[in-house]
């Protein structure tokens, strides 16, 4: 190899591994950045304090974000129960039992979903699912609801990560070896025992990673949120309660009461809980994908 060449493929190397560094760095930076924003706030109340009491006053200087993150905890985890069904089931009729011609028609369909604006779903859920819970589904278990509830917030952040968990468990089911399945069905078993016994039980990693993902994106999405769930701010007794998520707490009042002491440091502090969650999952989410890619090189 010519000294060219050489001198030329470490430039090469170099440069990627400052790419990724950079990449690594902006991470770090928002996490820090976050946090220097945050420090009168934690200076003043305690961590605990600040997470678990759910007092929100800003003009006297109390910020309780119990409320907010129950807010947003029941509508990720109501888009989660509606969702992760419903795509594990799409994913295994696609993936098993879908011709291929049909794949190459449907499979796009489902990619299209990922690229509508979230203001399309918010809009969506206003004029579709809000009335039909206060008109058709409320009424059968409540005196009143105006429709804009956590159930609202839900139905709407579900069908945004359907895209997300049926890409992914497409691509975890044809990870699996097709010698696994031919060798069940040799063995005499039909093709849903062959799918329940065979398939999911390989794939239970990716369909953990698969949730964990849908979980970090439910959690930071604000527009469609914002637009359905009500925003009040008080912990829901039942799913036909208004909430008030996080994500739509930064996006209603930043800029607008930082006249306030302490209110800019308290939404940078939102902000950096959301931060420090979504890295977690994503974290997870990273752990479990890369044991499953290990035994399938098993």
């Amino acid at each position: 190899m010519s000294p060219y060449r050489l001198i030329k493929d470490r430039i090469s190397a170099n440069l990627f591994l400052a790419l990724c560094l950079l990449s690594i760095l902006t991470v770090v930076l928002i996490g820090v950045g976050l946090y220097g924003k945050s420090i009168p706030i934690l200076k003043q109340s305690s961590v605990f304090h600040l997470l678990f009491s759910s007092k929100w006053k800003p003009f006297k200087n109390q910020f309780g974000f119990l409320t907010y993150i129950v807010g947003s905890l029941v509508v990720t985890a109501l888009a989660i129960v509606i969702a992760l069904p419903l795509s594990l089931l799409t994913a295994i009729f696609i993936s098993e039992y879908m011709p291929r011609r049909m794949k190459q028609v449907l499979i796009p369909f489902i990619d299209l979903l990922s690229g509508i604006p979230p203001v399309i779903y918010g809009v969506w859920g206003v004029l579709t699912i809000v009335p039909f819970i206060q008109d058709k589904l409320a009424p059968h278990f409540v005196e009143f609801s105006s429709g804009y509830s956590a159930l609202a917030g839900g139905v709407v952040l579900s069908v945004m990560i359907f895209p997300l968990i049926i890409s992914i468990l497409l691509e975890v089911f044809n990870s699996i070896p097709q010698e696994l399945r031919d060798a069940s069905l040799s063995l005499g078993a039909n093709q849903w025992e062959t799918i329940r016994h065979v398939v999911l039980r390989k794939s239970v990693p990716g369909i953990l990673a698969a949730t964990v993902l849908a979980v970090s994106r439910a959690l930071g999405e604000t527009i469609a949120v914002l637009m359905v769930c009500g925003n009040q701010a008080r912990i829901p007794h039942s799913l036909l309660d208004p909430v008030y998520p996080l994500p739509a707490l930064i996006a209603n009042n930043y800029g607008d009461m930082l006249s306030i002491p302490l209110y800019d440091s308290a939404l940078m502090l939102a902000a950096l809980i959301l931060f420090v969650i979504i890295f977690l999952f994503n974290g997870l989410s990273r752990i479990i994908l890369y044991r499953l890619e290990r035994r399938s090189y098993l």
